[in-house]
């Protein structure tokens, strides 16, 4: 095998997402349109966009959760079918039925059910799986708490913990830093933070639009259509918001 000089990308290497112009229409009112997009592979990358854009879709119908009208999606070259086991998913909070029956420990064991099979029960080790990866997240004192007892910062962590134990090489999350505590934001941050050191790619739609160039390094900008996508410093400007969010925004780029 040809060995790469320095600086030389491999233009041989699998995108961990691309997206070829996908299309979602809810009816007749489209969500998404005739969007192309290729997400790097050991990034920290924020999608962006105002209310309505798409962004929620866009995590959904990478994973088929949404019907697709057009366009292809595929997950490091093939279907996310054949590929699931190597994405986890951490949806909105409030999407999640809190008053299910069941404790953190049983939460963050779901996610090792794709390794399992449904047909075989959890044991010793997948119970050690879930115990470590509910101290990841600084959670092991509540395995037994029922997750409607838990806080809204705890519960985020333990579904954070849920998408560890599935050790996914994407990780696909929902606005996990919305209406957080201090604490848990920072240990959701951590956590990413080593992940990506480590090679996993974590895509994120995120709100906050003060936090975007000190959390992420690269950017998914969403109005229904694509607006742009790229390096923070390259795409995460002024002209972009605007374009965005069709209106002025009041954000320091620093």
């Amino acid at each position: 095998m040809m060995e790469l000089k320095s600086g030389q990308k491999d233009l041989t290497k699998t995108s961990p997402i691309e997206i070829k112009n996908l299309s979602v229409t809810y009816r007749t009112e489209p969500a998404l349109w005739n969007i192309d997009l290729n997400f790097p592979e050991g990034k920290m990358i924020a999608i962006v966009g105002p209310n309505g854009a798409g962004k929620s879709t866009l995590i959904k119908a990478i994973m088929g959760l949404v019907p697709i009208t057009a366009g292809k999606v595929s997950v490091y070259g093939k279907p996310y079918s054949s590929q699931r086991r190597k994405v986890a998913y951490v949806p909105q909070r409030g999407s999640v039925d809190w008053d299910f029956p069941t404790d953190a420990l049983d939460v963050v064991e779901m996610g090792l059910y794709g390794r399992l099979g449904w047909l075989r029960r959890p044991n010793s080790q997948t119970r050690d799986k879930a115990r470590e990866c509910l101290a990841k997240v600084g959670l092991e004192e509540y395995t037994d708490r029922q997750i409607g007892q838990l806080s809204g910062g705890q519960q985020q962590r333990v579904f954070v913990a849920r998408a560890l134990a599935q050790d996914p090489q994407i990780y696909l999350m929902d606005e996990p830093l919305n209406g957080v505590d201090a604490i848990t934001e920072e240990t959701i941050l951590s956590i990413l933070e080593d992940l990506r050191k480590e090679g996993n790619t974590i895509v994120m739609v995120h709100h906050d639009l003060q936090t975007v160039d000190k959390y992420f390094d690269w950017v998914v900008m969403l109005n229904r259509n694509l607006v742009g996508s790229g390096p923070i410093k390259e795409v995460f400007t002024k002209d972009n918001l605007d374009k965005t969010y069709r209106e002025k925004q009041r954000v320091s780029l620093g």
